[in-house]
This record gives C-alpha cells, sequence and structure tokens, in this order.
C-alpha cells in the first residue's frame, strides 16, 4: 500500500526478484512512478479498505506493506492485513517513532523512517561504538561494525570472542562476507559485524582498543 517513491522503489525491486507484486494507492496518477515495465496489479483505492484489498489479491498474498505517507493509515492496513487476513509478513511504515515502538510490541514490525535516518546519520557522525549499525526493539542486543585495530591482527576469533564478551557475526574481508569458525584468524583491513548486550558494549570497546591479553 503506497505508491510514493518508497513503495513504487519496492514495488520494482520486488517484481525484479521475481515477485508478484500488487500496488495500492488512492491517487491513481501515483502509478506513474512504477514506469512502462511494472507487470503486477494497480488498484487504486484506500489501502486499508477491506474490498480494496480483496481485489489486490490480499488473500493470495505472502506478505503486506504499508508505506503511504501517513502513520495512521499505515497502521490501520497493517493491522487489516494481520489481524483480518491473516498475513503473517506485515511491515508499517511510521514516522513517529513513539508509534513504531509500541505497534513493534504489537507485533507490527515497522520501520521507523525518521528515526532511522536520523541513526543513519549518527553513526557516521560518531566515534566508532557511539551508536550501533542496529539495536533491537528491547534495547539489549547491539549490531556494531568495528575495523579490527593493529594489535589484534593475527589473533584468533575465538580468542578475541572470549575477551570481548562479544559474537563475531560474520568478517568482511576483502569485499567478501567471511563466517569464523573456530580456527578462523584475524587479518589486516578485517571489518567484524560484532553481536553484544547493550550493557556490555563499553567493555568489549576498551578490550578493542586495549588490544589481546595474555591468558
Amino acid at each position: 500500500m503506497g505508491c510514493g517513491r518508497v513503495g513504487s522503489t519496492l514495488a520494482r525491486s520486488l517484481e525484479d526478484r521475481n515477485h508478484t507484486v500488487s500496488v495500492i494507492d488512492s491517487d491513481p496518477d501515483a502509478f506513474r512512478r512504477l514506469g512502462p515495465h511494472f507487470n503486477g496489479d494497480k488498484v487504486a483505492g484506500i489501502g486499508f479498505d477491506q474490498d480494496v484489498m480483496e481485489k489486490a489479491g490480499i488473500r493470495r498474498a505472502d506478505a503486506f506493506a504499508a508505506v503511504s505517507s501517513g502513520d495512521n493509515s499505515n497502521i490501520i492496513a497493517a493491522r487489516v492485513a494481520r489481524e483480518t487476513f491473516g498475513i503473517q509478513q506485515v511491515v508499517a511504515r511510521i514516522y513517529d517513532p513513539g508509534r513504531a515502538e509500541v505497534y513493534q510490541r504489537l507485533g507490527i514490525t515497522t520501520v521507523a523512517t525518521v528515526k532511522w535516518t536520523a541513526d543513519q546519520v549518527l553513526r557516521r557522525l560518531l566515534p566508532a561504538g557511539a551508536e550501533p549499525d542496529f539495536r533491537d526493539p528491547s534495547g539489549t542486543i547491539r549490531l556494531d561494525q568495528v575495523p579490527i585495530p593493529e594489535r589484534w591482527i593475527g589473533q584468533r576469533t575465538v580468542h578475541f570472542q572470549e575477551q570481548s564478551r562479544c559474537r563475531i557475526a560474520w568478517i568482511d574481508r576483502l569485499g567478501e562476507g567471511i563466517l569464523p569458525h573456530r580456527e578462523s584468524v584475524i587479518q589486516e583491513g578485517d571489518i567484524l559485524h560484532l553481536v553484544m548486550r547493550e550493557e556490555n558494549a563499553a567493555h568489549a570497546y576498551r578490550v578493542i582498543e586495549s588490544g589481546p591479553q595474555e591468558d
């Protein structure tokens, strides 16, 4: 639901991945953004109206995204898709971060547009470790991207994890993603993607900066 810049880009991206897509928008002119090669259905109408959703094929759908410009419309549409039509994969775009947290707790996956954008900028302004790449809705778990200091080069990843009390989800190495195993060794230029508890972040970054400790 929603054929603005986000909705039209999402629809084309899904179709490029060989998915069948239907798009709902209250303004028929909005469908121009889909371009001439879009093969999915275009349904003009109110996106949370059950008849409109039926016309768009909601009963055949595996997922539903509410990405219009209105928080209220997106939440209503997401709830109708989930509660009335039983769609499990439902995502709603929300501008108000407070609302996004509330609906996240209710089981509706939300993308808080303003907060997400602000977080992206913050991560590029602040020193490493100040803001994570991702924080789960409860605020308990975070994912950080860390260029490894020279003092850790040659150390085994298992040794790093034991001392930092965090897990290496994957390593960016020479443009390729690497999943570490017990014998993996940290190499020059590695970027570690670390999963850690929020309260452990300060300890983890102290260990990263200070280097490995002898057993």
